[in-house]
């Protein structure tokens, strides 16, 4: 996570499988993207459920920082 960085997402997830980013999200785009060409295989439904998994994470990140 960051604030107020020009030019960088407030907020950023990262897939990694055996050290090699497959897909990441962050808060500019607000959607999972494939960082893998076999990636690409998965179907809509997958990267909707990832989306919404990452976009509920930056809800629960940003509630938790203004908690703190």
């Amino acid at each position: 996570a960051s604030s107020k960085v020009t030019n960088f997402p407030e907020f950023m997830v990262v897939g990694m499988v055996d050290g090699v980013q497959i897909d990441h999200y962050d808060s500019n785009i607000q959607k999972v993207v494939p960082e893998q060409v076999w990636m690409n295989k998965a179907d809509a439904e997958y990267w909707e459920r990832e989306t919404g998994i990452a976009f509920d994470s930056q809800q629960v990140f940003k509630d938790d920082v203004n908690i703190l």
